[in-house]
């Protein structure tokens, strides 16, 4: 019953008209909208329109949160939901803002039975227990405005949002039958070790080499330079870009701004 009410709710959400100052926003600062398709521009309103409707926005470091920071932030986010059943990211309730790069503890292993604790800079962060996401502003805007240098935060960290779906952190969402899990496995397992063998040897490479710290970051840059640089991840990866294609159901080749 409550997955019903739940069901209809969003409907609801999903049809309302779309407030014209929240279009003005994203029309203004989301550069990959107007290259969507019209139909395609319509379901992601009103999956934005259900989203923000469901998460909660707080400002961190003195940061107020405007309707430009919600709109922008969702519409990124959303994308990621096109032409797919959704549950619309269920294990995030709130999204925190700095205003730019914030500083966190960080833990990280340095030898076999040796840690190292300090302080560094991050643009965002998400843990699969913390029901939160952490965001800078100044990081989402950039995304938001520069949508074929390869980076975006708001895909990168929601990409995460995805990988939870399926109870785990390790780089692979919620997959409808055994048949695409065994597919999406031996993809990506090739894919992850080329880009940690690359990393190490110094060889260039199209996807961030931060994608080889582990199978759960190699998932996230990966979706970012789907949406970002989908010709260049097309012709050199082409298993990769064949796996996220069937996942998110999108040719993102179709609205891409990539040179």
């Amino acid at each position: 019953m409550f997955s019903l009410l739940k069901q209809r709710r969003r409907r609801r959400l999903q049809t309302r008209p779309f407030p014209k100052k929240w279009l003005t926003l994203i029309q203004r600062h989301v550069v990959f909208f107007p290259r969507l398709s019209g139909s395609d521009r319509f379901e992601l309103l009103g999956h934005i329109q259900v989203f923000l409707a469901e998460k909660r926005f707080e400002g961190c470091g003195g940061f107020e949160i405007t309707d430009e920071v919600r709109v922008t932030i969702a519409a990124q986010a959303c994308l990621l939901l096109l032409h797919r059943r959704t549950d619309y990211f269920p294990g995030l309730l709130t999204i925190l803002v700095y205003p730019l790069t914030y500083m966190a503890e960080e833990k990280r292993q340095v030898g076999e039975h040796l840690w190292q604790e300090g302080t560094v800079s991050r643009l965002g962060e998400t843990g699969r227990r913390m029901g939160s996401l952490v965001l800078s502003w100044g990081a989402v805007k950039h995304g938001a405005a520069d949508p074929s240098d390869g980076k975006n935060v708001v895909l990168h960290e929601f990409a995460h949002q995805l990988d939870f779906e399926n109870q785990a952190a390790d780089g692979v969402p919620a997959l409808a039958t055994r048949e695409q899990q065994l597919a999406w496995s031996e993809v990506m397992r090739t894919e992850f070790a080329s880009l940690r063998a690359a990393d190490k040897t110094g060889i260039l490479t199209l996807l961030d080499t931060y994608g080889a710290t582990d199978p759960a970051e190699f998932f996230a840059v990966s979706i970012e330079a789907f949406f970002e640089r989908p010709r260049a991840l097309r012709a050199r990866h082409p298993k990769l870009y064949a796996e996220l294609r069937t996942y998110f159901q999108q040719d993102p080749v179709e609205f891409s701004a990539e040179e």
